[in-house]
């Protein structure tokens, strides 16, 4: 058993207070690979994405403008950061952004970059091998009914709460696969009511995520014909999220923001189980090596990854082992269990984590809409905190002196990663903004 008594923040996270942790493994350098994973594997992913884009075009209309590339706005969100400084009472150096994932087309989530990946992948590898479909084909021809009917043959399974199985669903439901998601206790209805409109059948469960992918995953394994989205170990997954780095890369390059030694990048990413913001860290670091620092954040009440790495059992810890309930507002972060694949992979290269309280996430969600008039859900606004974290905090000084950031800050860029949110039907998401307004 772990030493828990080695640990001074474990009594702070047991507690459920906000803590901020900077990962003492992390090491600032250039890296080629974690896992076995590649830019060759993060290309391949792009690639594979441009050829399914007259494909997605085709289907989703709302794709047009991009061409069938899924891709979300880089937005500079210099009001929000006034009122950030203002309401925390410190300055933050160099810009802030929003990635608006949140606004990503077809699913609205993160969950749109990985959760699709995946599904087209496996589209593909099956049409492929049948030799229905080529490589070089034009594969808008995935619209017409031959394959519909060929993928009405095979199922996929995906556990999630909330945004992957949107993401699974809606893009497996349009090819004509059969598609079964298994939703933990804390998935918003609205999402399984979406779902089951797309023709997806929805199981649900009155315990947490964990349980939910645990089911899905025994019923996959005896059907051979069905095929299961491993939100906790899919590299597949994995690659799918890196690639927004490469988008990414390009939208800085756009904007004439530099990312090098004399220019810090500093990034915020939601996490739950931790493929979305693992790959995408993963990504970053092949692109940018030192020059990016990427933090975690997690709610109060649901803090796997900080715990699975800080202790270093990864998955064989969970929350709930520390007394911890794992229940909070932010959805799709409700994991009690973290990814240990993903936790392995982020040991050197992940700066730290942070914890948000819930009643943070609705304040930044309101002031978001008053400030920029951008909408998002309560999980996509726990990286706000992060930045002030790291100027204000004595762990975020340090990490500054540390890496010898102190007199670059001036020109550092901060990303705020925005999740999800632009699917949630008005009337919620006018709750989310009401209950916000009413934080002091």
């Amino acid at each position: 058993m772990v030493n828990f008594d080695a640990h001074p923040l474990i009594n702070k996270i047991k507690d459920t207070k906000e803590v901020f942790w900077i990962n003492p493994d992390y090491e600032p350098k250039s890296i080629q690979s974690v896992e076995g994973l590649t830019i060759e594997d993060m290309n391949e992913a792009e690639e594979r994405l441009k050829r399914f884009a007259p494909y997605i075009e085709a289907e989703f209309p709302e794709t047009s403008e991009s061409k069938g590339i899924i891709e979300s706005p880089l937005a500079e969100i210099n009001n929000m950061k006034t009122s950030m400084e203002n309401i925390n009472n410190t300055s933050t150096k160099g810009r802030l952004l929003l990635k608006c994932d949140s606004h990503l087309p077809i699913s609205g989530s993160i969950k749109a970059r990985g959760g699709i990946y995946e599904v087209l992948k496996h589209a593909e590898d099956l049409a492929v091998s049948e030799g229905m479909l080529s490589y070089d084909d034009n594969y808008s021809i995935l619209k017409e009914q031959k394959f519909k009917e060929f993928f009405s043959r095979y199922k996929i399974a995906v556990g999630s709460t909330g945004n992957l199985g949107l993401s699974i669903g809606i893009m497996g439901a349009a090819l004509g696969f059969k598609v079964t998601v298994h939703m933990s206790a804390d998935a918003r209805q609205w999402k399984k009511n979406l779902l089951r409109r797309k023709g997806v059948t929805v199981i649900e469960y009155e315990s947490d995520y964990s349980k939910a992918v645990e089911e899905g995953r025994k019923q996959s394994e005896m059907d051979p014909s069905s095929y299961f989205v491993d939100d906790e170990n899919s590299k597949t997954l994995f690659i799918g999220y890196s690639v927004a780095a490469l988008r990414l890369a390009n939208q800085l390059k756009d904007m004439g923001i530099k990312v090098d030694e004399d220019h810090p990048l500093f990034v915020y990413l939601p996490c739950g189980v931790g493929g979305g913001p693992g790959g995408v860290t993963f990504g970053l670091k092949i692109l940018f090596g030192p020059n990016v620092h990427c933090f975690f954040a997690e709610p109060t009440h649901s803090p796997c990854m900080l715990v699975g790495m800080l202790t270093g059992l990864h998955n064989k810890i969970s929350v709930q082992d520390l007394g911890i309930d794992n229940i909070t507002e932010a959805d799709g972060l409700a994991v009690g269990r973290p990814s240990g694949f993903v936790g392995k992979a982020m040991e050197k290269i992940l700066s730290g984590i942070f914890t948000v309280e819930d009643s943070r996430l609705y304040k930044y969600l309101s002031i978001l809409m008053d400030t920029e008039k951008i909408n998002i859900e309560p999980s996509a606004a726990a990286g706000f905190q992060g930045p002030i974290w790291l100027m204000s905090s004595p762990e975020g000084k340090e990490y500054i002196e540390s890496m010898k950031l102190k007199d670059k800050m001036d020109n550092a860029a901060h990303i705020v990663w925005a999740t999800g949110g632009s699917m949630v039907p008005d009337t919620i998401m006018m709750s989310y903004y009401h209950k916000g307004k009413t934080i002091r």
